[in-house]
């Protein structure tokens, strides 16, 4: 039997194995496919020192450096200069933002101190209309290239040109040429650079391809919006807009339709002009909205701006970006990009005195702030990177120590972002994209949550629950044992006896840190659907076992496999802590509906999965006509709805 490694799921590690279905039951037919749950994997050590060494946390990247801009091959952002070494063995590149790369073998690129050449282009040359620069071919003394709109070539010494670029009025490889290289040693191998990144063709400008997958050059600006209801991660992008890494995509980023970052953008223009100020950044939390202007000024509305006080000189530079409490909007915190501190600021009263927490941050611009009220952590992007303290958010106490972040690429940091739950940290790092860890000041802060999704929702019998920010040796609520399936000095996983009543229970935890006590509300059932880390949902061809996602839609009449949590009890009755049997797997006692963009789909059959501990299968049958791309789907159970997911179909 076949063994591989699939995708980790609330920091589990899953092994996948395909088998043929037992003879005593058929209950998925020809094929089934199997995850189930294995130990954890070793972890570093959970480092919960605070101090000037800082904090490593266990990062993980979310998609590439490349868009899918519809191009010969996905692009990047800009690059300004391209060249080739002398012996051509070696190629480099500068991105628009000043670091230079080189690659020796056309798929890695590594940073280089490299300093680019002078213009070389051929002096006397007649140059084409549009043409602004043309490079020779060392090895082919008649042989020109030319960078205008297009990339041209003449094969003899400019008497004659041909387009290599041009298809219906567009370019293959992106608009703004910027540079273009010959290799020393081969006049067909030639590398353009431009706005849309760097390309290659080694047949003379025939056909091209682009580097640009791990050229770390992806423009990202800003998180737009985190993973939520099977939508995934956005970004805003220079000269691009909205881009999505959506679950399950495995080749490049893509534009999207964004209407809350066009909101965003018109809220701030509106801004800008009732305040006469060039407005950088806007929050709004209910009623209060706070705007930040370029020189430094940040205003407060308490009518959802219709009308404006006094503003608070509170920086020496441009406001990027403000994080305001959800529940008490008279706390914010505000980061600047000035030369000079302050870079962080904090209020507690509705903006009316701002005071400094830079502290020991060192001196480089702060482009993004956010928080955790409840701890009092808070996390901030600069030029030298991500650094966290714990502030006092309450009152007007002094300014706490700074610890950086380890273990990002050395580039700024853009943004920070803790989702809803304050579980996660999500981080953008100049041209290398999005990183994503469990953030920092949740170690040794233990948090109950659902394992499927890392929501707060209530648990149901039988429910696999994660325990965030350590290691649990036991757990028990009066009498019931609550079974401890996997753990390290990260992450827990228990699981809920089947045997707990609805209400709110007292969880006893022992932990290496000593014995706590965290509250459990408790359902009959509360569905949630299985997603990985990066958003994509447990959802399974059930005649193949294929893990579906963008790049594997479900088929029109086809059956899918849903794993779930939190459905409840079952019949017959099933210890807690034991894997769902092959043979005649329980049956989920409340019925369970599925809906497909909000319209009711078969449910064939919801069970414990076999293999699984707290796991259910949910197994549902496609209509046989469905519309081609993205749908939403969700479970319904005793009135509980489940998290939003997204899968693709195909008719």
């Amino acid at each position: 039997m076949p063994i591989s490694y699939g995708r980790p799921l609330a920091g589990l590690e899953w092994t996948q194995f395909m088998c043929h279905s037992a003879t005593g039951s058929g209950w998925l037919g020809r094929r089934v496919l199997f995850l189930l749950v294995i130990i954890l994997p070793v972890a570093a050590p959970a480092q919960t020192q605070e101090g000037r060494d800082g904090t490593r946390p266990d990062w993980r990247r979310i998609g590439n450096s490349a868009i899918d801009l519809a191009l010969a091959s996905p692009a990047t952002g800009p690059v300004a200069r391209v060249w080739f070494s002398e012996d051509g063995a070696r190629l480099f590149v500068r991105t628009a933002a000043g670091r230079v790369y080189v690659t020796s073998d056309f798929e890695k690129w590594q940073p280089s101190n490299a300093v680019p050449p002078p213009a070389d282009d051929p002096a006397g040359t007649p140059l084409p209309e549009g043409v602004r620069a043309i490079k020779s071919s060392p090895s082919r003394s008649s042989r020109l290239y030319a960078l205008g709109r297009q990339v041209l070539r003449s094969d003899d010494g400019g008497g004659s040109w041909m387009d290599l670029t041009a298809y219906k009025q567009r370019s293959i490889i992106g608009g703004g040429m910027r540079d273009l290289a010959v290799s020393p040693v081969d006049g067909d191998e030639v590398v353009v650079a431009n706005d849309r990144g760097v390309w290659r063709s080694l047949d003379g400008g025939v056909t091209w391809t682009g580097l640009n997958e791990v050229l770390p050059n992806l423009p990202a600006r800003r998180l737009a919006a985190l993973p939520e209801g099977g939508r995934g991660i956005r970004l805003i992008a220079d000269g691009i807009g909205v881009i999505e890494w959506a679950p399950g995509e495995k080749l490049a980023w893509r534009p999207v339709l964004d209407p809350a970052a066009r909101e965003q953008i018109m809220a701030r223009v509106a801004a800008s002009e009732a305040l006469g100020a060039q407005i950088t950044a806007l929050t709004a939390a209910g009623d209060t909205v706070y705007a930040g202007a370029s020189d430094g000024r940040i205003w407060v509305s308490q009518d959802k701006g219709r009308t404006w006080g006094l503003p608070s000189f509170a920086g020496r530079g441009p406001v990027e970006s403000i994080w305001v409490d959800p529940r008490d909007p008279r706390t914010a915190l505000a980061a600047l990009s000035g030369l000079r501190p302050p870079f962080v600021l904090r209020t507690i009263n509705g903006g009316q005195y701002w005071d400094d927490l830079t502290a020991d941050l060192p001196h480089s611009p702060a482009w993004g702030i956010t928080a955790d009220r409840s701890s009092g952590a808070v996390y901030v992007a600069t030029g030298r990177g991500v650094f966290f303290t714990r502030a006092d958010l309450n009152a007007a106490a002094a300014a706490t120590n700074w610890s950086p972040l380890r273990g990002l690429p050395e580039a700024a940091a853009l943004d920070v972002r803790l989702d809803p739950e304050g579980n996660q940290l999500f981080v953008t790092v100049q041209g290398y994209g999005v990183y994503a860890a469990l953030a920092p000041h949740r170690l040794g802060d233990l948090r109950l949550v659902s394992a499927a999704d890392f929501s707060g929702r209530p648990a149901a019998p039988g429910s696999l629950l994660s325990v965030l920010g350590g290691r649990v040796r036991t757990a028990r609520a009066g009498e019931l044992n609550f079974p401890v399936l996997a753990a390290n000095d990260r992450e827990t996983q228990i699981q809920v006896p089947f045997a707990v009543s609805p209400g709110s229970l007292s969880v006893a935890l022992d932990t290496a840190q000593g014995s706590l006590r965290l509250a459990l509300p408790v359902e009959n059932v509360s569905p949630a659907i299985f997603i990985d880390r990066d958003g994509t949902p447990l959802i399974l061809d059930a005649d193949s076992g294929v893990l579906l996602d963008a790049m594997n839609p479900a088929r029109s009449n086809g059956r899918i496999q849903v794993l779930a949590t939190g459905l409840g009890r079952v019949r017959p009755d099933w210890p807690a802590g034991m894997p769902g049997p092959v043979d005649d797997p329980p049956t989920v006692i409340e019925p369970v509906r599925a809906y497909l963009d909000r319209a009711p789909v078969e449910v064939t059959r919801a069970i414990l999965a076999p293999g699984y501990i707290g796991l259910y299968l949910v197994e549902i049958q496609l209509p046989a006509i469905v519309n081609a791309g993205p749908a939403e789907l969700y479970l319904e159970s005793g009135g509980r709805e489940s998290n939003r997911t997204r899968i693709w179909l195909e008719p």
